[in-house]
């Protein structure tokens, strides 16, 4: 039977020493939290790092494997020097500043570089002694980048699903990591990368045509031979649990304890972990700003600021944490009287009983993170109000701001802004706070933790159905050498080669393509035997042909399958073809051209193209996305098509193809062998007219209708050599 397995840095339990036994202890925070009550539902494992170094657990390891294994969960051991580079090294002082847009707190450390790669390579390890083949791996988090393609190279046939809970940031922001290649190449791995809210999506996207110059269609990358799509999945919660803890004896004792304390003052709560990305200064500012503009508050207003210790062996924390107590005690100075603390400043974790009080007896949740991934914080708050009153006040750069559309949206940089909202939030009415609450608590029932987890495994289940009119198998040792004994053992053979992508390499221009001498003496060769028909399928128009390949004995498809010319016979056309449109399209293509520096047209006798092959990756590929809408619009009554080849974008007369043009060589004669090869959407239309006993090639490692790929011309060339 398949299982899920849960790849995370962290276990949902952590393994704590207490003198010289051992206890087990649930993981606060982050995917533990957000995945623990859901993972023992199914037949499932968790992978990840308990919480112990390896030096600690020394002549113990079996026995705390044993231990948690009854919690469904197997450990990756690291050392004490794997944790200090690894996880506070390029974890917390590389990715997750830099994908927070604090490149300034961004250190490019080699060495953390190097243990980032080992760990992965040592969670790979752990994957491969715990995975069956039929079995579904999903992968979480900033740590574990490169863990998909890892995985991928081990298991190619694996169902494997990363998701990000980070923000992933623009591609002018990516593009400064220098291990940007290896990164997007790892989480291409996968076969669903899932992320919180569409911006991240692109820029994702954009990073990965930037950075690796892929294009996408639709949400969905094929990259060394595999597609993987990528979606947005934003996160939930467990609402019942929150909404339903209010009435837990526990927790009307603590709200009793925190209205006596507090007494009849209006309370606003922040509550977040010391991170620089979640605005605390920002916010303590504003607090301090509402208070001057807004006198008539003093004494009856709290801030409860609680903050979780959070990664204290990194600088930056350490600093901010001075400079929160320093915010502290000056508004507490500045505004504080006798009886009168504002701020009560909470620097330690807290109990779910006492974290479920604050929450439901807030007047206020004041949420404003600078950047944050989702923020499940805000989304708790909402769910504890239960036919209550509360307003939240949400940071616009949070990814729950996309949800939680009622709350009061602000920018977190802006004081004022904040400021004013504190004071819109006490003074709003109860009957719109419980309003607006009500269509935020409808949405997150609706899409809860548990909903959110489903729904990314349905899609990763839909991401691994393959196409029934592609294939991507490569052309192995075994299948070579049957295709070459074929070929020796046939009589009659039809030999079908596109030219620029699969007998020489793309050039930026076309007529830097011209063919070598070494492939000229190789297509005289083939062309040579009797027994063989070789035909040149090309997107060039007929004079480039003739002028290149003249002197040899072949047949040529020139234009897409605009002209056909046989051995020793003239060009002539299928069928009557009109170019008078030319006219109308040219001005299109002009315009585009002189919007996208790089690219060009080529006008050959029935089409015309527009190349964008030398202009930036990116805007190359918005402007074609562009050309081809405006296209679509032109050419609707004029009875032509337009294709997309590498890099370009083609108009001509509909109905004229490839495969069209080939039929007229496959049904002269009885071919006991035909051998067709190809490396982009054109020839497609080839491929799939092929009776099913003939060779069909693709060039590169994309999904095609072709039975077969290769890598590149060089193997086309090797595979061309050794047919005779």
């Amino acid at each position: 039977m398949s299982k899920l397995i849960i790849v995370s840095n962290r276990l949902p339990v952590n393994i704590i020493k207490k003198g010289n036994q051992f206890e087990l202890q649930p993981s606060v925070g982050g995917v533990a939290t957000g995945l623990g009550s859901f993972y023992k539902s199914y037949n499932s494992v968790w992978i990840g790092w308990p919480g112990i170094t390896e030096n600690a657990i020394k002549g113990k390891k079996r026995y705390i494997q044993k231990r948690l294994e009854s919690e469904n969960c197997y450990p990756v051991c690291l050392t004490k020097k794997d944790i200090d580079n690894f996880y506070y090294g390029f974890c917390n002082k590389t990715i997750w500043p830099l994908f927070h847009y604090f490149n300034q707190n961004t250190q490019y450390n080699n060495d953390y570089w190097e243990s980032y790669k080992k760990v992965n390579e040592l969670f790979c390890d752990a994957v491969l002694k715990v995975a069956k083949p039929k079995d579904t791996i999903w992968i979480h988090d900033y740590q574990l980048l490169l863990l998909p393609q890892m995985v991928r190279e081990k298991l190619p046939k694996a169902n494997i699903g990363f998701f990000l809970h980070i923000p992933f940031p623009s591609s002018e922001i990516f593009r400064l990591l220098p291990w940007r290649e290896d990164i997007l190449k790892g989480m291409l791995g996968a076969d669903l990368i899932g992320l919180h809210i569409y911006d991240y999506i692109r820029h994702f996207l954009h990073s990965v045509l930037r950075v690796l110059g892929y294009e996408h269609t639709f949400g969905e990358i094929t990259y060394n031979g595999h597609t993987t799509r990528v979606d947005t999945f934003p996160m939930g919660i467990d609402y019942d649990s929150y909404a339903n803890a209010v009435d837990y004896p526990d927790v009307q004792k603590e709200i009793k304890k925190i209205q006596k304390n507090v007494g009849s003052r209006k309370i606003i709560l922040s509550m977040d972990r010391l991170d620089y990305t979640k605005g605390i200064p920002p916010r303590l500012k504003a607090f301090d700003m509402f208070l001057d503009k807004h006198p008539e508050y003093k004494e009856k207003v709290t801030l409860i600021l609680v903050a979780v210790p959070s990664r204290t062996r990194v600088e930056h924390y350490g600093e901010l944490k001075k400079g929160v107590e320093e915010l502290v005690s000056s508004i507490n100075g500045k505004h504080g009287t006798i009886g009168w603390t504002p701020v009560w400043y909470l620097y330690r974790s807290i109990s779910f009983h006492t974290l479920i009080a604050l929450y439901n007896v807030a007047d206020v949740a004041l949420i404003t993170p600078q950047r944050d991934g989702m923020n499940l914080i805000a989304k708790e708050y909402i769910a504890t109000k239960r036919n209550a009153k509360g307003v939240l006040i949400l940071s616009e750069m949070a990814g729950a701001a996309v949800e939680l559309g009622e709350s009061l949206i602000v920018n977190p940089n802006n004081t004022s802004e904040m400021a004013d909202a504190i004071n819109e939030a006490l003074v709003m009415p109860c009957k719109e706070q419980k309003a607006r609450n009500r269509i935020m608590q409808d949405r997150l029932k609706r899409y809860n933790v548990e909903r959110w987890a489903n729904d990314f495994l349905e899609k990763l289940d839909i991401a691994r159905i393959p196409s029934t009119e592609v294939t991507i198998t490569p052309l192995t040792t075994d299948l070579r050498t049957q295709l070459i004994d074929d070929f020796k053992s046939s009589d009659d053979r039809l030999i079908l080669l596109d030219f620029d992508g699969t007998l020489v390499p793309f050039a930026d221009k076309p007529a830097d393509a011209k063919p070598n001498k070494n492939i000229l003496r190789m297509l005289k060769r083939l062309s040579s035997e009797s027994k063989n028909e070789v035909i040149i399928a090309s997107g060039r128009d007929r004079d480039t042909l003739d002028e290149w390949f003249g002197d040899l004995d072949l047949g040529f498809i020139a234009e897409h399958g605009a002209w056909i010319k046989e051995r020793g016979g003239s060009w002539k056309t299928i069928e009557i073809l009109k170019n008078n449109w030319k006219s109308k399209i040219r001005p299109l293509f002009e315009k585009y051209m002189d919007m996208t520096p790089g690219s060009f047209i080529e006008e050959k006798d029935f089409s015309l193209a527009w190349h964008f092959r030398k202009s930036h990756r990116e805007q190359g590929f918005i402007r074609s996305l562009e050309l081809k809408e405006a296209l679509h619009d032109l050419t609707s009554n004029l009875g032509l098509e337009i294709i997309e080849g590498s890099k370009v974008i083609e108009v001509r007369n509909a109905g004229i193809n490839k495969g069209k043009s080939a039929s007229h060589w496959i049904s002269k004669n009885a071919w006991d062998y035909i051998i067709a090869i190809g490396d982009d959407k054109t020839d497609e239309d080839l491929f799939e007219i092929l009776p099913e006993s003939a060779y069909s090639i693709k060039v590169g490692l994309k999904p095609s209708r072709a039975k077969f790929t290769i890598k590149s011309p060089t193997d086309t060339a090797s595979l061309l050599r050794k047919l005779k």
